[in-house]
């Protein structure tokens, strides 16, 4: 087997068309580096390149010289300058922007992303992430985990990154202390293991002297993992799954003459073949496939076609489809709506507000839209969500449009695809902030009532305070109001368990209430069936109930299915976040 180090060599008489098709069928793994300032990212990419031969000799030469003059080594060999292009970058010894570099193993043919520390840089670096399969997050021995580290963790949790490396740098700096990696490496892991990102590796390294990088350090003898290159080879990655339920944004519309109409854009997931019946969304219009065409010296028209290629589709029958259409299959629809909820990092000085009219582009549709509101904002160190009216510059938070026109999207785990959005300054063209889908919703159809509004003639209940306060009450009651939410599936003795909660607080003198969601509907809910939305509007009303009957000082406890963890969100806002728990019954 070929060393990681060595890059694929041409055998003794392979012809050099035959040695490039077997080069370019190497598997090809995108991956970013991200932290915090001055954590060496730059310097361990260098140091990749450098090590495997991707830095040739006119470009040492040049790296030679430019280390003396803008280098951060003491007159040694810089690597971070193979990456930091822009001449900002060099004289601050910084990463402005977004860096993509390319080299090649063997094994795998990588791509990778250099991305900035900076905090104000943060809107660049979920850009590089939306385009890799890896992240290598670089954490400084001396400082830990940071706030950046967090976010930028959590940022690739969102844009669904399965694989993330923590590469601690600098421990020759701390003597390469076995104590100190351990305790930054349970740190991150646990942090990961809370945003769902499953088993993470962090690595003990030296982006400057090279240890750890391409080749094991004779100075961690109590580390027994692989070093960083040896992990990106080694790492499966994620490919497009044929069986996805299709999905292609039309990008333009090929009409060359005549006789010749076809639908070009490229696949967001699944695949297609002549004969496929497929509809065109948001008119709903259904025909069949005719042809994958591709032009004769291509190899003629295509039998089969997927994920992620650019394609141009013909249909058997005239149909109306334009740029910012969808084709899908027939079965299981996205969403055609004009209320999208998404979760949204913010990438402007000027902060996100409730009525904010920008442009929303998701796929190839664009089209206005207007801010509902903002309905939480992420703290990225506690994971824990806060109200907010407001998202400031790379905040990142739980967002509601409404949009102008309809707009066909998937959940973002789904298709990312037509799950991912990016919104638009309508004056000056920039972009604004980048979304992942979590919920969209026909304001026309029957729904759960999270949203609705209050008649705006109702007086608000701060307009007419009550004469006994909170504190009075706590004091009289002698405890603080909560409410305690026991959920699961039917048979996980949600129900029993809360009666004996009841049972116990009330024997402890305090003033409780238990509401059955199965009691809920032979009352209050009698009108509900058991769809989807209507546990998520029976949980809605509990709730409404529990919030009035915290803010008397009472403990309320509810038991109820609520499968949906969107529900519980939403009741747990409503609640208040301070009064809130949730117990999963079914997971004991």
């Amino acid at each position: 087997m070929s060393s990681p180090t060595s890059i694929p060599v041409m055998n003794e008489g392979e012809r050099v068309d035959d040695y490039l098709r077997r080069y370019e069928r190497n598997e090809l793994l995108r991956f970013l580096t991200c932290g915090s300032v001055d954590d060496g990212k730059s310097t361990l990419i260098g140091r990749l390149l450098h090590d495997t031969g991707r830095i040739y000799e006119d470009h040492m030469a040049a790296l030679e010289k430019d280390s003396k003059v803008h280098g951060t080594t003491g007159g040694g060999l810089d690597l971070a300058l193979a990456v930091d292009g822009l001449k900002a970058e060099r004289e601050q010894g910084i990463t402005i922007d977004v860096a993509w570099r390319y080299f090649a193993t063997a094994r795998r043919s990588f791509i990778i992303a250099d991305c900035p520390g900076h905090e104000q840089y943060t809107r660049n670096m979920a850009t590089g992430a939306s385009h890799c399969q890896l992240a290598i997050s670089l954490i400084d021995a001396r400082k830990g985990v940071t706030t950046q580290t967090r976010r930028h963790a959590f940022i690739a949790s969102l844009l669904g990154i399965r694989h993330v490396v923590a590469a601690v740098n600098k421990m020759d700096i701390v003597g390469w202390s076995e104590e100190r990696f351990r305790a930054i490496e349970r740190e991150f892991v646990d942090f990961c293991a809370r945003i769902g990102i499953p088993d993470p590796v962090a690595v003990p390294i030296s982006a400057l002297n090279g240890d750890n990088v391409v080749k094991r350090s004779e100075h961690t003898p109590w580390y027994s993992g692989s070093p960083v290159l040896e992990l990106l080879e080694a790492v499966p990655v994620d490919r497009p799954s044929p069986d996805a339920n299709f999905r292609m944004p039309v990008q333009f519309v090929l009409r060359p003459d005549l006789n010749f109409r076809g639908f070009a854009g490229q696949i967001a997931a699944g695949s297609v073949k002549p004969g496929d019946r497929v509809r065109i969304l948001p008119s709903g219009k259904e025909t069949r496939v005719r042809r994958i065409a591709r032009a004769p010296e291509d190899g003629g028209d295509a039998p089969l076609a997927y994920a992620p290629q650019s394609v141009v589709l013909t249909f058997e029958d005239e149909v109306d489809c334009s740029r910012g259409d969808v084709i899908v299959c027939i079965g299981r629809d996205p969403a055609v709506t004009q209320r999208v909820e998404c979760d949204l990092v913010w990438m402007q000085e000027q902060p996100l507000v409730r009525g904010q009219q920008l442009m929303l582009r998701v796929g190839a549709k664009q089209t206005a839209c207007t801010v509902r509101r903002v309905r939480w904002l992420v703290d990225v160190d506690t994971l824990g969500t806060q109200p907010a009216d407001t998202l400031r510059l790379n905040e990142i938070g739980r967002v509601e449009l409404e949009c102008e026109e309809r707009v066909v999207v998937d959940g973002y785990r789904e298709c990312h695809g037509t799950g991912a959005l990016i919104l638009v300054d309508r004056m000056t063209n920039a972009t604004a902030g980048a979304g992942m889908v979590r919920l969209a919703t026909d304001p026309g159809s029957k729904r759960a009532h999270w949203e609705t509004e209050a008649l705006a003639t109702l007086e608000r209940a701060e307009d007419k305070p009550s004469f006994v306060n909170a504190e009075e009450r706590q004091r009289r009651w002698q405890q603080k109001p909560r409410t305690i939410l026991l959920y699961g599936p039917p048979g996980s003795g949600k129900t029993r368990e809360a009666h004996e909660m009841e049972r116990k607080f009330f024997d402890q003198g305090a003033a409780v209430v238990m509401l059955d969601g199965q009691a809920m509907r032979r009352g209050l809910s009698k009108d509900l069936g058991f769809s989807d939305e209507d546990r998520s509007e029976n949980l809605r009303r509990a709730a409404e109930v529990a919030r009035l009957l915290n803010d008397q000082g009472f403990v309320v406890i509810l038991a109820m299915a609520a499968p949906d963890p969107e529900a519980r969100e939403r009741a747990r806002e409503l609640v208040g976040q301070d009064r809130w728990e949730a117990r999963n019954m079914g997971a004991r």
